[in-house]
């Protein structure tokens, strides 16, 4: 039971992650590969201002805003310096590892008996991981009721606008360079966020936490929309979260069933691709299923 608790504390926070990963890949329509340096970046900077002795909530807070710079360089180099999408993110990605190692100093930065996010939970003596379990919940359904709000707004509108069809966008007098970099802010400053609360909730920020970021937030988008369908945009949001928390229980599974930790990725990059699939695979068995049929009947 502890383990499932775990799992899904864990699912919450991988969440807000997704979310920002949602935000690229399915609103704004880019492959953005600046969450893999984004990630790192949230966790090494609350790290840091986390021993310095700022509050955790503060420190997670300038997270999302440095977070969103980077989301700003790479909006800059798609928009002003005409780089195709997928190179600036890893443009990006690429100059943000050597600014993440300059911010931790060395590899690894342990918060070890350093104030956490969940601390504040302490006064309810709350059981095991259940403290990141309720502190997830809360934040998650925070940023879904904002998430929401913000893209009723007449720049919300714009940023989807934006991702649908660019041209008629620009056609309607939308900026939509500006509409990218909002995207882009928005999407990485969630990513640096999670990467903030996750770097909390293990008791270290390490130089290598990013890798197959893109691939877990992915897996979690995806399992959200192959399990629930088509939904409404409220609803969406909340399917990535449990996507995200899905994602998490199955990785739970496969090491209890005794495969080797150091297995992760392979293991994350399988279910991601078999979830990309099952559409195809499940309209091909259902033509096969029909035109079957349809020999039998004659």
């Amino acid at each position: 039971m502890d383990l499932i608790v775990t799992a899904t504390s864990q699912g919450f926070l991988w969440g807000i992650m997704a979310l920002g990963i949602f935000m690229t890949y399915r609103i704004l329509n880019l492959p953005d590969m600046t969450a893999e340096g984004a990630f790192p970046l949230g966790g090494a900077v609350a790290a840091q201002l986390i021993l310095h002795g700022v509050s955790p909530v503060l420190a997670t807070a300038i997270s999302f805003v440095i977070g969103m710079l980077a989301g700003a360089i790479t909006a800059w180099l798609i928009t002003k310096g005409n780089v195709p999408d997928l190179l600036a993110g890893i443009l990006t990605m690429t100059g943000l590892y050597s600014i993440n190692l300059r911010i931790l100093t060395r590899a690894n930065l342990s918060l070890l008996g350093e104030e956490r996010l969940t601390d504040f939970l302490s006064g309810l003596h709350l059981p095991s991981s259940f403290d990141t379990l309720f502190t997830g919940f809360m934040i998650c359904t925070v940023l879904i009721f904002l998430l929401v709000s913000f893209f009723k707004t007449e720049i919300g509108q714009a940023v989807i606008a934006t991702g649908d069809n660019e041209r008629m966008a620009r056609s309607m007098g939308i900026s939509t360079s500006r509409m990218k970099a909002v995207g882009l802010m928005l999407s990485n400053g969630l990513v640096a966020m999670a990467g903030a609360m996750i770097a909390q909730d293990n008791g270290y920020a390490d130089i290598s936490m990013g890798i197959g970021t893109i691939v877990i937030g992915l897996a979690a988008v995806i399992i959200g929309e192959v399990v629930f369908g088509n939904l409404s945009f409220t609803h969406r949001l909340i399917c990535v979260i449990l996507g995200a928390i899905i994602y998490r229980l199955i990785i739970l599974f496969v090491l209890l069933i005794g495969l080797e930790p150091n297995d992760l990725k392979l293991i994350s990059a399988v279910i991601l691709a078999f979830c990309l699939a099952l559409p195809s695979l499940r309209k091909s068995m259902h033509l096969h299923f029909f035109d079957r049929k349809e020999q039998n009947e004659r």
